[in-house]
């Protein structure tokens, strides 16, 4: 019992992560442009308005996605909750496999997202 709890927790762990840091993101976007936190790319540093954009667009799509992933996740693994340990790590790898797409994915349309809206010298277009 305990490596099936075990494995449904390694399988939020991407969902509740995005969950958070997408609703800080989009909630508290950091106020200044700096190295430690925030949705940090040459782009969105460029000065406060790509900051801002970048950071709230990243964190509403981090946050969506961990709204889906997570309930999604959790029926994933209540299918497969009875069966072997094998078949547990299996499924719980390829789910937390299949969560790295919109995690990856988020940087990715954001900055075609700050590409569409701002010119090179991060002014608005």
């Amino acid at each position: 019992m305990g490596f099936r709890i075990f494995m449904l927790i390694v399988v939020l762990l991407i969902p509740l992560t995005m969950l958070l840091f997408g609703w800080l993101f989009f909630r508290r976007t950091p106020k200044e442009i700096n190295y430690v936190f925030g949705y940090r790319t040459k782009r969105s540093m460029r000065n406060e308005e790509t900051w801002k954009f970048a950071n709230q667009y990243f964190g509403k799509v981090w946050y969506l996605c961990g709204l889906l992933s997570a309930p999604l996740s959790v029926i994933a693994m209540a299918i497969v909750f009875e069966k072997g340990t094998e078949t547990m790590s299996t499924v719980g790898f390829i789910i937390t496999m299949i969560q790295t797409i919109p995690l990856v994915g988020a940087m990715i349309s954001t900055e075609i997202a700050l590409k569409k809206n701002f010119d090179e010298n991060g002014r608005r277009k």
